[in-house]
Parts: C-alpha cells; sequence; structure tokens
C-alpha cells in the first residue's frame, strides 16, 4: 500500500502557500477503486475515498477495515535468522543457562523486553532485564555492558530495538564467551555483528516485507517462532502453550510510540493490540493510566502514544532507565502503582526541561536565521542540554520549521556532543547520519528515515552541518513539494457531527502510511479565541449559516497562524483533525488545527 504521498496538483481550495507556508491538495485517489471500495464495503463516497486515497487495493479493503492475525501474520521463517534465534534460546532455555535481556531505554525497548519477560515467565523461567543508562553508558550494547553482563552470569544475552550496528560490541560479547541474539529493526550496515543471530526486518538480504515493524512487533513474530520450535521440541507435554494473544498491547505500545507505519501485518497488531489494552489487563499500563488521572476505557492510539508513552519514556530520559521495562512486564499490582507514581513525577520534571532546552534553542536559531537561509538541515547545539530530552526538542523544532532539525547538548567537561534528530518526508535522515559516521565525522550515530542519534565531538559539529546540509541537499526539494497539507474531504462547521467522526474512525488507528483523515472548513469566522498555556490557542469556528464546531490548535500562539486565529477574522480556511470530545459525557467532537489559510494572502 502506498503511503498516500503527494502528487502535483492543483492547489485545494486554491491555497497555493498557506499561513505555515505549505500548498493545500486533496488526496489524490482512482475514481475506479472509489467505486469498488463502495461496492464491496457498502460504504459512503467520502470513506471510499479516504480508504483508496491511503492506498489500499480493492482487495485489501476488508482486511484494512477488519485486520486480523489469521490473515496477515507473517511467516517467522520468512525473517532471515529468526529460526536461528528461536533455537539459540531454546538450547540456552533447555540447557538451564542464564539469559539476559538488554533493552533500549525508550517505549518500544521496554515493551519488547517485556513481551520476552512475559514468555519466559509463561515457561517457568526468569529473563533479568539490563537497559543501558541514556547519559552514562548511550545508545545500544558496550563492551563495557557486556562485561557487567558476563559477571552477573549472562550465558546468552537478547538485545531487543538496538544491536544490529553494534558490530565492535557483539565481537567484545563473542571474545569473552558471551552468546548473543540481537532483534531489531533500525537501519543497519551490509555486514551484521557476528553473533547466534541477527533478526532485523531492514536487515539487507532479509525478504520478510515487514520493515515498518518495530522492535516490539519482531519480537511478537519472535515469540510465535519460539511456541513453534518448542512444539517441534515437544516442551509443551504437560505446560500449556503460551497464548501471545494476551500481549498484543505491548506491540501495540512499540508501533505507536515508534511512529512506525501501520499498514498491513503492523496494522493487525496494532489494531488488535489496542482492542487488549481496552481490558487494561497489565497491571502496569492500568497503573500509569491512573497515575496520568485517565479513567479506563476503551484505549486509542492517543493513550498510546501521549499519555503512557511519555510516561514510560521519561525514566530513560531523566529518571532510571529499566523503569519502563519493569513497568510492563510486572504482575505485582503495588509495584506497579509505585513505579507508575515515579514515572509519572518523573514526567512532570522532563516537561520542564524541555521547554527551557525549547525556549532556548529557538532563540539561537531565530537570531542566526539558520532556519530560514535555505539550508537542508538545521543543526544546533546548547552547553549542558540534556540528551533525554533533545529528541523531543528536535521534533518540536521540525513542526515550526518544516525542515529536518537536529539537536546536541554538549558536555562542558568532556566536549562530547549527544545529539538527535527528526526529519521530513522525503528526506531521510537516518540514512545521512550513517554516511557521517561512515565518513569519520561522528563518533558513533544511527538511526532511520524520520529519526537519528548521533555523538559527536564538540570540534566536530561544524563538519557535521556541512555534512549534512550537502548530503540531504538533494533530498530538500523533493520533500519541500511533499511538505503539502492533504485534505481528504470539504465540510462545514455543522457538518463536523460525532457521527462523521466516528465514520472515519473505522480507518484507525493511525500514523504514518495511514496518516488521520483531514477536513478542511472554508471562509470560516473565528470567535472567541482564547490564548491558553503552552502557546495554545481554543477558539469556535463558524461558517456563513451561523453553525459552529470547537477548535484547538497547538503551539502556535506565535505564529501566523496562531495569530490569525486569535485576531478573530473571518474568511479563513482551516484544515485539522476531528477529535472526541467526551467531557462530562457530552460525546462531541472538536476539531485538532493543522493549519490555517488566509485566501487573500494564499
Amino acid at each position: 500500500m502506498a503511503d498516500g504521498g503527494t502528487i502535483p496538483g492543483p492547489a485545494f481550495l486554491g491555497v497555493s502557500r498557506s499561513l505555515s507556508g505549505r500548498v493545500w491538495r486533496q488526496r489524490p485517489a482512482e475514481a475506479g477503486l472509489i467505486r469498488a471500495h463502495m461496492q464491496a464495503l457498502n460504504l459512503e463516497e467520502p470513506l471510499a475515498r479516504a480508504l483508496a486515497a491511503r492506498g489500499v487495493r480493492a482487495d485489501q479493503g476488508a482486511d484494512f477495515l477488519t485486520p486480523t492475525l489469521k490473515a496477515l501474520f507473517p511467516d517467522p521463517s520468512s525473517f532471515m535468522d529468526m529460526d536461528a534465534a528461536a533455537e539459540a534460546i531454546l538450547d540456552a532455555l533447555q540447557a538451564g543457562t542464564s539469559i539476559h535481556v538488554f533493552a533500549d531505554y525508550d517505549v518500544d525497548g521496554a515493551s519488547s523486553a517485556a513481551l520476552l519477560v512475559r514468555w519466559f515467565r509463561a515457561m517457568g523461567a526468569d529473563l533479568p532485564i539490563y537497559v543501558p543508562d541514556r547519559v552514562t553508558e548511550g545508545y545500544g550494547p558496550s563492551a563495557r555492558a557486556f562485561d557487567t553482563l558476563k559477571a552477573s552470569g549472562a550465558d546468552l544475552v537478547i538485545t531487543v530495538d538496538c544491536g544490529a550496528a553494534a558490530n565492535e560490541a557483539v565481537a567484545h560479547a563473542a571474545a569473552i564467551g558471551l552468546k548473543v541474539v540481537v532483534i531489531d529493526h533500525h537501519m543497519m550496515r551490509e555486514h551484521p555483528p557476528v553473533c547466534a543471530a541477527v533478526v532485523n526486518p531492514n536487515r539487507p538480504g532479509c525478504n520478510s516485507g515487514q520493515g515498518n515493524l518495530a522492535a516490539a512487533g519482531v519480537v511478537f513474530v519472535l515469540l510465535a517462532a519460539l511456541n513453534r520450535e518448542a512444539r517441534r521440541r515437544g516442551m509443551f507435554e504437560g505446560r500449556e502453550q503460551p497464548d501471545i494473544r494476551q500481549w498484543l498491547d505491548l506491540a501495540a505500545m512499540g508501533a505507536i510510540c515508534d511512529v512506525t507505519g501501520l499498514t498491513g501485518f503492523n496494522r493487525a497488531l496494532t489494531s488488535l493490540g489496542l482492542r487488549v489494552m481496552s481490558d487494561w489487563g497489565n497491571p502496569g499500563l492500568r497503573a500509569l493510566l491512573a497515575a496520568a488521572g485517565s479513567e479506563p476505557g476503551p484505549a486509542k492510539s492517543n493513550h498510546a502514544g501521549f499519555i503512557l508513552g511519555p510516561r514510560i519514556n521519561a525514566g530513560g530520559r531523566i529518571g532510571k532507565s529499566d523503569l519502563g521495562a519493569r513497568l510492563l512486564s510486572t504482575d505485582d499490582p503495588d509495584e506497579a502503582r509505585e513505579l507508575a507514581q515515579e514515572l509519572d513525577a518523573l514526567n512532570i520534571a522532563r516537561r520542564e526541561v524541555e521547554r527551557q532546552v525549547t525556549e532556548q534553542a529557538t532563540r539561537i536559531v531565530e537570531a542566526s536565521g539558520a532556519h530560514a537561509d535555505g539550508s537542508a538541515v538545521v543543526v544546533i547545539e546548547g552547553d549542558e542540554w540534556h540528551p533525554g530530552v533533545v529528541g523531543i526538542v528536535a521534533g518540536r523544532l521540525r513542526e515550526r520549521w518544516r525542515k529536518p532539525v537536529v539537536v546536541i547538548g554538549v558536555d562542558a567537561v568532556n566536549g562530547i556532543g549527544k545529539g538527535s534528530g527528526r526529519s521530513q518526508p522525503g528526506m531521510n535522515l537516518g540514512r545521512a547520519v550513517q554516511a557521517a559516521w561512515e565518513a569519520g565525522v561522528l563518533m558513533a550515530g544511527g538511526g532511520h528515515a524520520m529519526a537519528a542519534g548521533l555523538t559527536v565531538r564538540a570540534d566536530g559539529i561544524g563538519q557535521l552541518r556541512d555534512f549534512l546540509n550537502e548530503r540531504m541537499a538533494g533530498e530538500q526539494a523533493a520533500a519541500e513539494a511533499l511538505d503539502g497539507v492533504e485534505i481528504d474531504a470539504l465540510i462545514d462547521p455543522g457538518a463536523a457531527s460525532r457521527a462523521l467522526f466516528e465514520q472515519f474512525e473505522q480507518l484507525a488507528p493511525f500514523g504514518p502510511a495511514n496518516p488521520e483523515p483531514l477536513f478542511a472548513l472554508e471562509h470560516v469566522a473565528v470567535r472567541e479565541p482564547v490564548a491558553m498555556t503552552g502557546g495554545h490557542v481554543r477558539c469556535r469556528l463558524v461558517g456563513a449559516d451561523g453553525a459552529s464546531v470547537k477548535a484547538i490548535a497547538w503551539r502556535c500562539a506565535d505564529l501566523p497562524s496562531g495569530k490569525a486565529l486569535m485576531s478573530g477574522q473571518g474568511g479563513l480556511s482551516v484544515a485539522g483533525r476531528l477529535k472526541a470530545d467526551d467531557w462530562n459525557g457530552r460525546r462531541g467532537v472538536q476539531l485538532e488545527i493543522e493549519d490555517v489559510a488566509d485566501p487573500r494572502m494564499a
């Protein structure tokens, strides 16, 4: 399925340049495919058009709207080294040797580790967790970490959400007699680490076709491979086979929080995982929801991405790196409650650190004009910026300036900078960072198309800036063409109803490759605008017939779009997403504004 990328065409509603500088277009959809979806699935035209615009073929429509594992689960053996990984792990389990899991410190790593811990527990075995400290150890396996694990008695280490590019560290593990199985999904070098198995759908030569999976999705397939191999070995005689479907909520957490493409099997994992999550049977997720002040109910992507995910990540960002993995793997309600409260407190502290760094970085860049000088990438550094928040700040600034941003925090004592970047569609930042490492510009670096992490000497940041701008300049024009606002339907404020929202919710869960539907409202007046803490703007959009819809725009009060909304002027065109508004049981909707256009300036 395609990702609905922009195809050059006429500007929708005549908006060739919005107040954020973007062109508006209607998502392209083939008329014959729209009709096929209408007839086969009994859909109304707007929803059938949205389905066609997301590249869903006529024979894929039913599986897209109602995804199932039976229809979409891949053969585990289609993943390179998957069978070898299952065999190595079960050999160690049957031999009674000590197995440990080494996890990344983000949600995907925590979810991946928890999946393995729960499978091992169901098999009557413990699986200790090792998560490196972001500040003192950095990302991924290291010789130091493997020495620690070996000293603790480990015989086999399973790395999850990391390890695929850790050739030197894995070689050290082999030298000290430590067996390693790598489960990852990040971009990697052509030559993988030499170890028992390297399972990665993005490994050169892997023909699984599952490159959009998060690490948690790859681990979920590994659990199926483990069950299959354990059956072959007769390990379930007198023992019930673990039902891995009960842990789909963890696979969904990894997929959503790692911002993966929600199509095919990954969509099934996420959709069914949210259904499992809705029961709130995982003690850690239930406790974290309570700590956040939210009530149990049907789980949506918003729960994973904006309520649970940031709190789990807070441990790895500014606290204890293993808190998230421990939370997701515990079955003890008291332990879950304590961990959840600690993570919630860390998240509050993280927000303040993030706010300070964002404000400082914004002032520095806008004072220098680096965001508007035609460069392909913005690279900004600051002394003592916390490495745990630079990725979030990079994402915020990417949204603001509509180009890739790399934010680096420099340790003034050792002169080493640790940075993180976020990219624009059409610009492969991970590949550029990998090239910078291969060219000797970086001490370490890697990632994927939309995000990357790196370590660089402070005196080499200027060279890195030049390298990335030269490397990515060729992708800039195409990316700017892609950076349009793609509209699914034109509606009046009065049509922005709960019924319309629920109709399009059939396309959920949303994410990359399946964007949330965008609706356009033309010639609306802004009424009752209010500036909120955090730079948000709340207002009411009123149509020519007097009908209105509540709306909110995030972090825009100082931008042209926010200023236009705050002016209360009429005649604006607005693009946004419908969101449920269930406050006090009202079951309404509000429009989350994505972009604003003034026809007099477009």
